[in-house]
């Protein structure tokens, strides 16, 4: 192990090696009656006297909260009909940290509990696969539904190519009519009050956080749009208004009348809902217009309620990393990490690079900051967050605990060979799914309020799937000499605004704002290669730009004459799925600040952690199987993380 007795030893790039400490070192805020605030900082309150204990009289987390805000049971259609048998309660149980047994019938646990968790099954056709499968009257009746019967209770790949063929009629809007399951009816009702049931029998406030979610499954010619829907509330107001589907004519496939569906809910509630955008990869374009949305030119009223109902966005999932694209950000080394660009959900409408930019989260950040001149208000000012969409009930994002996409792809020998999904002549590959991701949340309390508050300040980051401590402040005050303490965070929120928050107007005598950045490894991950701060910004033309800029890293590196930093280097053995912590560091830390910055432009500011090298699940399968991989298998990945923006908005004059 890397000897780390002097913690402060002074690099040229200002970087220095905390304490275990800094886990316990970060901050946030007390959690509120529901808060939405784009200055974080406002709601601490700090210290009116120093206290002898630097513990004493805080009002903010010692650690972040994990959870994943995206998974399904086999309540989910395509789920159930992909072979999962685990319900809401068994996924409860295995976020908790217990061993069940999965839908393949080998048992398994997470290595660590989870904080919390969103049970998001699909708002569309909620209760009807037990009825298929079980061969109800109504089911049988139809053609379709006598084939896909059979199918289902073949199972194998026949379950696997049912439950493309439903996934594929469903996004083309071919659904069979009579065997759909929709709001009103018995089926739905009882289905929707069983998945509200469960999460009031899991959640154990102040230990783990039950959310009642469900998953708005919005699919045009199989053009993703989904958006998992968050509950601040308990049973009493869920129970109030059934889901908001994408079948009309109860439901609809266009955000804006999702939003409006959470402004009738509040209004006859007095609860609260959350909506985050799913993963745009599979969108092809739909996912962030800039001046029409579904046919009609985009206005003050769809910019402020899009920024008003999204406030965090899913950067990260099994199906694809989407962060940035390698086209889209050609001078970003490490963009092309887990891209998914073939196409549609159902592979029915091929990617064009045109479409790319409406798809990534960078690239919205900074349309948003464009469309916020022209219209007034930033719809796509949001939050960074990761969870999984696993179908199969498990929560797992370990790469070396993964269970994949849906219970076709659980572990076993030849997973790399079957694909994920087969749609016709195309298909997604076997081994093409990421163990990704987890949100990570800075809430005072395990609490459905405490997280759900946080996650509405947008208080929160992404990661892939390790479990890695990142903090981030932005301000106009914070120096080296910060660096020099077991409480980072008290100064961040002393002096600046967190992750998710907007810096406050240029002080008088400052020229460029500063950023606190603090980021520790995952125990049982790899150590820290570098952080990264990601800066967008808009020029006096309505020019969108963007840089990355390396601006803390391990072992004593040196950039090149170009600024380029060399790589961290590689200890993974792929043979053995191992590696050693013998490069990289354990924890960073630095002060940057903007050498570039012009008070006039608008900007946004974000952090990307990047690991040293690690096995990928598919070199854990290859070792434990004892297979050998073709060469096209990726076998090594470099987790990360992604934090909520800092923004900065000019003066308006």
């Amino acid at each position: 192990m890397r000897n780390i007795s002097n913690p402060f030893s002074k690099r040229n790039h200002i970087s220095v090696v905390l304490s275990l400490a800094l886990a316990l070192s970060q901050g946030a805020f007390a959690s509120g009656g529901g808060i939405v605030t784009d200055d974080p900082s406002s709601l601490y309150a700090g210290e009116k006297k120093q206290t002898y204990s630097p513990y004493a009289e805080r009002h903010f987390p010692d650690r972040p909260m994990w959870g994943d805000t995206h998974l399904h049971t086999s309540i989910s259609f395509d789920a159930g009909a992909f072979g999962a048998t685990l319900l809401p309660p068994d996924a409860y149980k295995f976020a908790k940290g217990q061993e069940v047994i999965s839908s393949t019938g080998q048992p398994v646990r997470l290595s660590r509990p989870l904080d919390f968790l969103v049970v998001t099954d699909h708002s569309d056709n909620m209760g009807f696969f037990p009825k298929l499968k079980d061969g109800a009257p109504y089911v049988m009746a139809s053609e379709k539904g006598r084939k896909w019967n059979a199918m289902i209770n073949e199972g194998g790949q026949q379950s696997v190519k049912a439950a493309a063929e439903m996934i594929a009629a469903f996004s083309q809007d071919k659904f069979p009519k009579e065997l759909s399951a929709l709001p009103g009816t018995s089926v739905y009702r009882n289905t929707w009050d069983n998945i509200i049931n469960a999460a009031e029998d899991a959640n154990d406030p102040g230990h783990f956080t039950a959310f009642i979610g469900y998953e708005w499954t919005s699919l045009i010619k199989g053009k993703n749009l989904h958006r998992n829907i968050i509950y601040r509330d308990g049973a009493t107001r869920a129970k109030l208004m059934e889901p908001f589907t994408a079948t009309a004519p109860l439901g609809s496939t266009n955000p804006v009348d999702l939003w409006k569906w959470m402004d009738r809910y509040e209004e006859k509630t007095a609860g609260q809902v959350l909506a985050i955008a799913h993963n745009g990869n599979l969108s092809n374009a739909l996912m962030f217009p800039e001046t029409k949305a579904f046919g009609t030119k985009i206005g003050k009223e769809y910019v402020e309620a899009r920024a008003k109902r999204e406030r965090l966005y899913e950067a990260t999932q099994i199906k694809g990393d989407g962060e940035a694209h390698p086209f889209l950000s050609p001078n970003d080394e490490f963009a092309d990490y887990g891209t998914w660009d073939q196409g549609n959900l159902d592979l029915s409408e091929l990617k064009t690079d045109d479409m790319l930019k409406h798809e990534y989260a960078r690239s919205a950040l900074k349309l948003g900051l464009r469309m916020e001149k022209n219209l007034g208000t930033n719809p796509y000012k949001f939050g960074l967050i990761g969870s999984t969409d696993s179908h199969t009930g498990l929560a797992t994002a370990q790469e070396d605990n993964f269970y994949g996409k849906h219970s076709g792809g659980e572990p076993g020998p030849d997973r790399y060979k079957h694909p994920m999904a087969k749609m016709g002549d195309l298909e997604y590959a076997g081994y093409s799914p990421l163990a990704s991701g987890y949100a990570a949340v800075w809430a005072e309390e395990n609490t459905r309020e405490s997280i759900f508050d946080a996650m509405q300040r947008k208080e929160t980051y992404a990661t892939t799937g390790s479990r890695m401590t990142v903090r981030f402040f932005g301000g106009w005050e914070f120096t080296k000499d910060d660096l020099h303490t077991r409480l980072p965070a008290k100064i961040g929120y002393a002096k600046g605004t967190p992750m998710g928050g907007d810096l406050a107007t240029v002080p008088e005598g400052k020229k460029a704002p500063s950023f606190l950045v603090a980021a520790m490894k995952d125990p049982l991950s790899g150590n820290l290669d570098r952080i990264q701060i990601i800066k967008g910004w808009m020029d006096s033309k309505d020019e969108l730009h963007e840089k990355v800029y390396d601006v803390a890293w391990s072992d004593n590196r040196k950039p090149d004459a170009k600024g380029k930093l060399p790589s961290v280097g590689n200890t993974v053995d792929v043979a053995k799925a191992t590696w050693t912590n013998t490069i990289g560091d354990p924890e960073l830390i630095t002060v940057w600040t903007d050498p570039d910055f012009d008070a006039t432009q608008s900007a946004f500011y974000y952090v990307r952690v990047i690991e040293i090298p690690t096995p990928r699940w598919t070199a854990y399968e290859s070792k434990y199987y004892n297979i050998t991989m073709p060469k096209k298998v990726p076998m090594i990945t470099t987790e990360r993380a992604y934090t909520s923006p800092i923004w900065y908005t000019p003066k308006k004059k």
